[in-house]
């Protein structure tokens, strides 16, 4: 099984998600995770048309290349736009609409997209690559991307093959059908639900594939220790339902000593399918809240008290505990 560091800096939004990250204020995200001792760093090309690539590519070439993994994506080839290069991104990022994503799951447009990657990050090598959101593509991603990646691992180019999605049905086709290393599943082995445990984490344990679980705050309702209306769940406003459920559990947590947004990220070692926790940063006080929250662990009995609750998936602790 490759190896990754457990605890990951995810780099939307240094890819100016949502709003505009300063450089400033992205180099202490990055310095602050390495001083902090995280040592996994995930990008891709669709994160701010190749800003956040080119951010954290910049950043981390002070470090020394063999201490640190890095992982990027394909599936989007980034090509010039000039017509729409006074307008601002349409897909969630702050950033000119200088360049335009189009959908590539050719083996030819996923070298393409490998050896754009190289040029922003300024690195000699990609040791993951991940086949990203592939949702609508599972014919062009099975059949040509991922034997394309095979290929560039076997080259040496990358040092491991990679899905990286919300459907962890999918993601389960793809560890049951191709040869991946790892996959990277959001969203959908959390705090607040798990449906992963059904299908994509048996397979991926009986197969030595390993799991990084990314999206453990489902886009923002779990970030906080008390969840109000308004809250977000993956990427729209939570319904008042989400909210009450995430309150309910923030309750349990309180009762154990511990918060909502510690726990959430403890949450995914529970099953050992899971080899990373990857979280989204966008401040240097965000990244220091997720190495403090590693360190810190929670009890055993609050998994305890939550299935009892019945606010975990049934069955989960029996199964998934090691």
């Amino acid at each position: 099984m490759f190896t990754v560091p457990a605890l990951g800096l995810g780099t939307s939004q240094l890819g100016n998600l949502g709003r505009v990250v300063s450089d400033d204020d992205a180099q202490a995200v990055v310095s602050t995770a390495w001083d902090g001792g995280i040592r996994y760093f995930d990008t891709a090309p669709h994160y701010g048309l190749g800003l956040s690539e080119r951010r954290v590519g910049r950043l981390l070439q002070q470090y020394p290349r063999d201490q640190f993994t890095l992982s990027t994506k394909v599936g989007r080839i980034l090509t010039p736009s000039p017509d729409t290069a006074h307008l601002r991104d349409t897909e969630g990022f702050d950033v000119p609409a200088d360049l335009k994503r189009e959908w590539d799951f050719s083996a030819d447009g996923v070298r393409r997209s490998i050896e754009a990657s190289l040029d922003r990050l300024g690195l000699d090598r990609i040791d993951i690559a991940y086949i990203h959101d592939p949702d609508d593509h599972w014919t062009q991603a099975s059949q040509e991307a991922a034997p394309a990646l095979v290929a560039l691992r076997e080259e040496g180019l990358i040092g491991a093959v990679g899905v990286g999605m919300n459907d962890s049905a999918m993601l389960a086709k793809f560890v049951a059908e191709c040869d991946v290393d790892l996959v990277m599943c959001a969203g959908r082995f959390t705090l607040l639900e798990q449906p992963a445990l059904g299908d994509l984490l048996p397979v991926a344990q009986d197969r030595g594939v390993g799991v990084v679980i990314a999206g453990v705050f489902n886009s923002g309702l779990l970030a906080t220790a008390r969840p109000r209306p308004g809250a977000t769940y993956d990427y729209a406003e939570a319904g008042a339902d989400l909210v009450q459920r995430a309150n309910d559990i923030a309750d349990i947590c309180e009762q154990h000593g511990t918060t909502l947004p510690v726990a959430a990220q403890a949450f995914p070692w529970l099953h050992p399918a899971v080899v990373s926790v990857v979280v989204g940063c966008r401040s240097a006080s965000q990244v220091q809240s997720a190495v403090d929250a590693e360190a810190l662990g929670v009890s055993p009995e609050l998994w305890t008290a939550l299935d009892e609750a019945g606010l975990l998936a049934p069955g989960l602790l029996g199964e998934t505990t090691r």
